[in-house]
């Protein structure tokens, strides 16, 4: 449906001791204690002096350093800082005419009077807690009525309420501070932590007033549990547990920074409905309207989710497979009835039985395959969990090497002769431990012998490139050779790097193939680069079996998948979300009806995540819903996460703003001397569409403001392949009304040149609004990033769409003309891409209006 490629912040390597994700990045800088979160802004790299003069080819470092606040990729009307790592938007409240924005992770602040210019502010954080390593996410309120004693009732406090985090054991507690010169100076609050429930996944705060009752009231996300808890005080400083919301809508990842407020229904103040937003890692924002009484939330609509009827084909609940057959040892000899010895717990099957290969654990392997029957119906439902592994046409089995040379396979005690090895890594040999792919009995891993910290090089003995191909395994960090701070493993040729690979974050070996062919007959050098300390996260890479090949690592059959089978073939095929939650899947099989088909259920995977689960299947006429697809979320992109509302703005108004980057390649991204940007803050309003009270998004009012120079109008234009539009600029804000006609997709080009684009589409046949960033300009820096986001929108009575389109020098934020969805994305297009173009495919479509506005910079 949509493409959510958010991992969540607490991430743990399947090895022990090596623990990943938002802690450690934080964890990491506050160690440090700096106001820049260390690390995390690229340096100048220093891997080119310390790697035996093997430099990347295509180096070309800057003469001069760049003028602040208008470096290539700087957002010019997008908050970011001057320098270094902005993460969630913290302590968003309102005081004396100004809006401020924190980062509690590294305390760094600033303020505006309309939400689109801010000016930094200078911030001294407050003291850590004893023993603590990182500060998490918050929020911050006025407390009016001093009812904290922190101020006076002429100078009432600013109060932060926020996560800290223990050093060692990662234990979230909430803590306070407070401030008496509006921002500038936090003084912790002796008493804390104010709520400790010694937890790891207990975080980021949002307080407010509750006026009915006369205090203060804390949602706070039990992260693990996908569970919003309520706390209420009558002073800041002791808190009482009220009540707690959850699970409901999407559970795909942890629950973090909670939001809850209350706004009128279509303008009418004496009907106000709660909104309860939260953040769902590795997947976006949802949000929930309904009714809250200071300790219960309610959400509209029903409790529970039923699929379309159907003809079932098996939903196991019999407690025997019946007439399905087995291979293998994977899927035991009946269903299971919950989870299998030493699997964690398992939810979403509505019965009491259901289809799980964990039987033996990960390791072992097997199929399901049901009796034949006849596609009568235009869906096929079901449900499935477990790992994340698709079927891939032509894969083989899994261990097959590809056809070659084995230049070495690191199963020794030392590495092999002529291999050297300097900085941390002199004297070590390979490590031998079990990583997911793994084919060999050791590895090349950098994590030893003193962890993430360690850096330096591992440099394979010279040899004469005679195969066309070389064929590596590869896991860990992924941090390319082309920017700071890398972890990659590189192929030298006279000095230089004339291929790099770095690592996927994670634990599980992927292969890499580099073709080879150019080089034959040249001396080369096999070199492993470490230069990354982990303040980034997976500051470490791993390798596998090297072979010098004569073809391409072929793909090993490592399925966990619930596949269809027609005639031999595999027609369709769904997998798991890495998770032991069923969720419902929908395969659209009109074209098949009347056909002999048969479900065959497959585990070849043999580490993390190797398993599947599945239950329930049926044939209906209409599809069943995923999570994703039932859930409402606030944007649809891959750059919106960690949104949060300002506490206290006037009129009762509510504006959002969130973190416009991503966990999956947030370290990645090829910006310096910043990391990240926040979105254009929102403001929020709910409105009666179809039935349902749904919330609507604008860009906050000021941004027009920014407006510069005279229109540029089209109008009433058709559109067939490709047209040019008289629209350029890298920074616009466009409003444009298109048609469909008889195209099967059309839309926007928008940041075209040099075969550049990214495309703001709609296609007729999904029914769904989309921004694709494949062709965007850089997307090399992380195999996560380019791609395509989407989100359902019905076209209006008239066949038509309105958007407005944000497009700043490193993002595009696509709104419906309704505000019901939105789409943010972050792209990195060269200076010199700024054309728009309007396109069709399959037919023709119109264009209606677009009208184009130059948008002044707010840095200037």
């Amino acid at each position: 449906m949509f493409r959510f490629p958010h991992p969540p912040r607490a991430l743990v390597r399947q090895q022990p001791g090596r623990f990943r994700g938002r802690a450690a990045v934080i964890v990491a800088a506050a160690a440090v204690g700096g106001l820049a979160l260390a690390g995390l802004a690229p340096a100048a790299n220093p891997a080119a002096a310390a790697t035996a003069a093997a430099t990347p080819a295509a180096s070309t470092p800057s003469p001069t350093p760049p003028t602040t606040y208008h470096e290539p990729y700087r957002p010019q009307f997008h908050y970011s800082l001057p320098s270094g790592w902005i993460g969630d938007p913290n302590g968003l409240v309102y005081k004396d005419g100004l809006y401020y924005l924190f980062s509690y992770g590294t305390w760094r602040g600033a303020v505006s009077k309309d939400l689109v210019h801010w000016t930094n502010i200078d911030v001294k954080a407050p003291a850590p807690d004893p023993g603590a390593g990182a500060f998490f996410s918050g929020s911050a309120v006025v407390d009016t009525d001093n009812t904290s004693g922190f101020g006076t009732a002429k100078n009432p406090p600013m109060v932060a309420v926020y996560t800290s985090v223990q050093a060692g054991s990662n234990v979230e507690s909430q803590d306070i501070a407070y401030s008496t010169d509006n921002g500038r100076t936090w003084t912790r609050y002796a008493g804390d932590p104010v709520i400790d429930l010694h937890s790891v996944n207990f975080r980021d705060p949002k307080v407010f007033w509750y006026a009915p009752k006369h205090e203060w009231m804390m949602a706070v996300a039990l992260s693990d549990q996908y569970k919003v808890a309520f706390y209420t005080s009558p002073d800041l400083k002791t808190w009482t547990q009220a009540g707690a919301f959850g699970p409901a809508g999407a559970t795909t990842g942890v629950w973090e920074m909670p939001d809850l407020y209350q706004l009128p229904v279509d303008g009418d103040t004496k009907r106000q409905k709660w909104v309860l937003s939260v953040s769902v890692g590795s997947t976006g924002v949802q949000y929930f309207v309904g009714t809250f009484d200071g300790s219960t939330f309610v959400p509209d609509g029903p409790a529970t989710y039923t699929p379309p009827a159907g003809t079932p084909l098996d939903a196991f609940d019999s407690g025997s497979y019946g007439d399905w057959t087995t291979t293998g040892s994977a899927f035991g000899s009946a269903p299971a009835s919950g989870a299998l010895p030493d699997q964690q717990p398992v939810t979403g099957y509505p019965g009491s039985h259901f289809v799980d290969s964990f039987t033996g654990g990960d390791a072992a392997t097997g199929s399901l395959s049901s009796p034949a029957f006849t596609i009568d119906k235009s869906r096929l439902n079901f449900l499935v969990g477990g790992g994340d592994n698709p079927y891939a046409a032509g894969a083989v089995p899994f261990g097959t090497l590809p056809q070659g040379t084995v230049f070495t396979d690191f199963s020794g005690s030392s590495y092999d002769p002529g291999w050297t090895t300097t900085g941390a890594f002199a004297g070590t040999g390979p490590s031998h431990e079990t990583l997911g792919n793994q084919v060999s009995a050791g590895v090349l891993d950098t994590w030893g012998p003193d962890g993430d910290p360690g850096e330096g090089t591992i440099t394979s003995p010279t040899f004469t490139v005679g195969s066309p191909y070389i064929d590596l395994q590869v896991a860990g960090g992924t941090h390319p050779m082309s920017q700071a701070n890398p972890t990659a493993v590189n192929l030298v040729i006279g000095g230089k790097v004339v291929e790099t690979a770095t690592g996927n974050n994670s634990g599980s070996l992927a292969w890499t193939t580099w073709d080879t062919s150019a080089y034959q007959g040249q001396q080369a050098q096999l070199q492993v680069v470490d230069q990354n300390d982990g303040s980034t996260g997976w500051g470490h890479l791993m390798v596998g079996d090297i072979v010098l090949a004569n073809e391409k690592a072929p793909v090993w059959d490592t399925q966990t998948s619930v596949d269809l089978v027609v005639g031999g073939q595999v027609v369709r095929s769904a997998t798991g979300k890495n998770s032991e939650s069923l969720d419902w899947a929908s395969w659209n099989v009109a074209d098949l009806k009347g056909k002999q088909a048969s479900i065959r259920i497959v585990d070849n995977a043999t580490g993390g995540w190797g398993h599947i689960l599945a239950d329930d299947f049926s044939l209906a006429d209409e599809p069943a819903l995923n999570q994703l697809q039932r859930a409402d979320w606030i944007d649809y992109g891959a750059d919106f996460y960690a949104e949060n509302t300002w506490n206290d703005v006037p009129g009762g108004q509510r504006v959002n703003v969130a973190w416009m980057n991503n966990w999956a390649y947030a370290a990645n991204v090829p910006t310096s001397p910043w990391q990240g940007a926040e979105s254009v803050p929102r403001t929020e309003t709910l409105r009666t569409i179809g039935g349902r009270v749904r919330l609507v998004q604008t860009p906050v009012q000021a941004l027009a403001n920014l407006r510069t120079g005279p229109v540029t109008t089209v109008r009433k234009q058709a559109v067939t392949g490709t047209r040019p539009l008289a629209v350029s600029g890298a920074e616009l804000d466009v409003e444009a009304r298109l048609t469909a006609g008889t195209a099967s997709t059309f839309g926007l080009n928008v940041r075209t040149g040099g075969g550049q684009y990214t495309q703001i589409g709609y296609d007729t046949t999904t029914g769904e609004l989309y921004v694709d960033r494949t062709h965007s300009g850089d997307t090399a820096f992380n195999a996560a990033f380019p791609g395509r986001a989407t989100a359902p929108v019905a076209l209006d009575r008239a066949g038509g769409i309105g958007l407005r389109i944000l497009i700043d020098a490193s993002s595009v934020e696509v709104f419906t003309a309704d505000g019901t969805r939105v789409i943010t994305e972050q792209i990195f297009p060269d200076a010199a891409s700024t054309g728009v173009s309007a396109f069709a495919t399959g037919g023709t479509a119109g264009i209606d209006s677009v009208q184009a506005w130059h948008l002044k910079s707010i840095w200037n």
